[in-house]
């Protein structure tokens, strides 16, 4: 009866996560759902099992700790009366225990539903469907400016994808490494094949570097610039990481300049995102958005910097005249001066997220909680001198998924909030695939990753 359940419960889990990278294109919300169905099951299978041993992991400690003290920082006051927690009310603190659904995803992914190699390279190849459909998206937004469903750029000329706001350019972004440095692998190692001579190596150097730039031009027509950034900064980490491919990947890297270039002429709108509001934002960054947001989020710690003001801290304290600190009056026809025109619904920063939500212990152990993923994913130094086809795919592969979560929580960046979804929901998945790839549950037989056939 137990296994029969056991199996029920794999199946369930294995169905939701295929179809995650569908409904976080279209369907957030079922995205989210799936999310949650796995979350739960996977408790409930543990619990079945009796299998525990997940949670002797660094991270799994680690997470435990910062949720626990991001839900004990949201108690509503009204269960504490004589303390200042919870300044968000009874919601905040309901969305501060809902958190832990995400990181229950990542664990459930890591040591239950993606432990059999095929399951990841099933969910390999729809990252690989979702990069191009993306992709396909935003070419068809630049070129005959609508997307398949007939939705023109946005009114600030960046492109949207298949969204109907600019979400499209930060998950490509962080698709663009696990996909596309394996393609590259397998082009540089195919070009080293035994009589393949210095022409032929010559000419897979290339194609790989094609590869990359057709990933990066489509990264410039999106004019999103922090996306444009993060990507240049994962070409220069996987160059570090990956010798064999460091030449196309720096080749790359020092050409995006010129596609920014080239962008002026094919598409204005996108190099006016790019560099010229940009440049304006940065001469007067104090005085912009990012600038202003940062301060009312530093203002917000400075006045509560051992809990913050629980979950959605920035959102339920930046509109309040308290921390209106230092800000020049915006409008002041408005009653209060103009001092809340800027707020928005998170601080733009996974880090000032933590900060304001649940003071400096928050922000320590949600950076211990950054580096513990990092150390958990990174892709180690491959054995040998000669590497095959196969296991040089593999390294791209797995560099690629801890490429992806560095960009994720790149400190000096502007975000969306940390669970908000689709990002969030990209992110976590990436995570988990990326923890699987890297936990030696079984001995893998083939390259988790989708390869093309040999010729």
């Amino acid at each position: 009866m137990r296994t029969r359940m056991t199996r029920l419960l794999d199946r369930l889990a294995l169905g939701a996560t295929v179809l995650c990278p569908l409904f976080l294109v279209h369907g957030r919300g079922l995205a989210e759902a799936c999310i949650d169905v796995v979350a739960v099951l996977f408790l409930l299978r543990s619990a079945v099992r009796r299998d525990w041993r997940w949670t002797r992991q660094a991270w799994v400690g680690i997470a435990a700790l910062w949720w626990l003290w991001l839900v004990l920082c949201s108690i509503p006051p009204d269960l504490i009366p004589t303390s200042s927690l919870g300044q968000g009310g009874e919601k905040s603190f309901v969305q501060a225990l809902l958190t832990v659904r995400f990181l229950l995803f990542a664990a459930g992914l890591q040591g239950w539903v993606l432990r059999d190699v095929r399951h990841q390279r099933w969910l390999a190849w729809l990252l690989w469907a979702s990069f191009a459909y993306i992709a396909l998206q935003l070419l068809l937004q630049a070129v005959i400016g609508h997307n398949l469903f007939g939705m023109p750029r946005f009114h600030d000329g960046t492109l949207t994808g298949p969204y109907d706001h600019p979400r499209a350019a930060a998950p490509l972004s962080r698709l663009l490494f696990p996909t596309l440095l394996p393609a590259c692998a397998w082009l540089i190692m195919r070009g080293r094949r035994p009589g393949g001579g210095r022409g032929r190596q010559v000419a897979v150097v290339a194609a790989a570097i094609a590869v990359l730039l057709a990933g990066l031009a489509l990264m410039v027509l999106a004019g999103q610039r922090v996306p444009l950034l993060l990507a240049g900064l994962g070409l220069l980490v996987a160059g570090l990481i990956l010798p064999r491919l460091r030449l196309p990947l720096l080749a790359c890297l020092a050409l995006v300049p010129v596609l920014v270039g080239i962008s002026a002429v094919v598409s204005p709108r996108s190099f006016g995102h790019l560099v010229l509001l940009f440049r304006q934002q940065m001469e007067h960054f104090g005085g912009s958005p990012y600038g202003l947001i940062l301060g009312r989020a530093l203002e917000i710690a400075r006045a509560n910097p051992l809990t913050g003001r629980g979950f959605d801290g920035f959102r339920t304290g930046c509109p309040l005249p308290a921390y209106f600190h230092g800000v020049p009056p915006l409008s002041p026809a408005a009653s209060d001066g103009g001092g809340a025109a800027f707020c928005v619904q998170h601080p733009h920063n996974h880090y000032l997220q933590a900060l304001t939500d649940a003071g400096l212990p928050g922000l320590l152990l949600f950076c211990m909680l950054v580096l513990a993923w990092l150390l958990a994913l990174r892709p180690g130094r491959m054995e040998g001198r000669r590497v095959v086809a196969q296991s040089a795919m593999q390294h791209a592969w797995r560099t690629g998924l801890f490429v992806a979560v560095l960009l994720q929580e790149w400190p000096v960046a502007s975000a969306s909030a940390f669970t908000n979804m689709p990002l969030g929901g990209w992110f976590f998945l990436i995570l988990g695939l990326g923890l699987a790839a890297a936990t030696p549950y079984m001995q893998r037989p083939a390259s988790p990753i989708p390869v093309p056939p040999r010729g």
